[in-house]
């Protein structure tokens, strides 16, 4: 069991019904190279989803297409049964091809295949939350979202599903998904040097709609700042966790999810999201992005 203190850093925020930590964890990385293919170190995997757990956190981001598939199937290894309060997010919309690719996959019987491959490989009779992931690697892409958000929602009233949401979508198409049924939550990508969200951020707290935001490190590609490091050298802390102490006091319904491979870096992220940041912090590091 860890001995990290509890509570979690930025504590918790409802999903509908669904209390989750703010401090989440991001399955993806747990794959092999390209999120494809299983992971060089399976049983240091299933350890990371362990210590995830042991530390407290009860909100788990995945997708059945990472791997594909494997990903989910070490969860469930680790995992299962899963404790009553740990809630799994998972994603559908995208799959992968022999390239490594991530085409759209968002026509019904996609989405119902998807759903039901997600339920088998988790072993779960209904999904928490499924977000419904639009746009392409590059990002979001306009269009209407409508068929495949109808199809998820009726996915939901026959009882496998219990929540929706949606993920790299257009402030456009968020709108149109909470006009056919409520949304618990939003992912896009977002981090202090990624910043397109902010009003929509802003809109969604005072409507009671979570914001998750992929890629909060940078991505594959890891934050680089001046200013970040800078505020990083006077706290006597790390950039990364400056900039995810720093999504946390954004804003109360940011739910970061890094991820990550490895327990030691696991226990850093979770350490590092709770460092205290001064008004002259935050100031500084509000600049890097606007």
């Amino acid at each position: 069991m860890s001995t990290l203190p509890a509570p979690l850093p930025g504590g918790t925020w409802t999903l509908g019904d669904l209390t989750v930590t703010r401090f989440g964890y991001g399955a993806m990385q747990l794959a092999g190279p390209g999120v494809m293919g299983p992971p060089a170190d399976h049983d240091g995997a299933l350890a990371v989803l362990r210590e995830a757990v042991d530390l407290g956190i009860t909100h788990i981001d995945t997708a059945d297409a990472y791997g594909p598939h494997l990903t989910n199937r070490l969860i469930r290894e680790a995992l299962h049964p899963y404790p009553d309060s740990l809630h799994i997010v998972t994603k559908v919309g995208a799959t992968r091809d022999e390239q490594g690719g991530w085409p759209p996959a968002r026509k019904p019987d996609d989405l119902r295949r998807t759903v039901q491959e997600n339920l088998d490989n988790l072993g779960l009779r209904t999904l928490d939350v499924v977000n419904l992931r639009l746009g392409d690697a590059q990002g979001p892409v306009t269009g209407s979202l409508a068929e495949a958000f109808e199809t998820l929602v009726d996915l939901r009233r026959q009882g496998l599903i219990r929540h929706l949401g949606v993920s790299n979508a257009t402030p456009e198409q968020v709108a149109e998904a909470r006009s056919i049924a409520p949304i618990v939550c939003v992912q896009n990508r977002y981090n202090l040097a990624h910043r397109h969200d902010d009003e929509l951020i802003d809109e969604l707290a005072e409507q009671g709609i979570a914001y998750v935001p992929f890629f909060p490190l940078g991505g594959f590609t890891p934050l680089q700042s001046s200013a970040l490091t800078a505020v990083a050298t006077r706290l006597d802390a790390t950039p990364m966790a400056v900039a995810l102490a720093w999504l946390l006091h954004r804003s109360p319904n940011i739910l970061p999810i890094p991820g990550t491979s490895s327990v030691t870096h696991l226990r850093e992220n979770v350490t590092g999201a709770g460092i205290p940041l001064s008004d002259e912090d935050l100031a500084e590091l509000d600049k890097i992005g606007r």
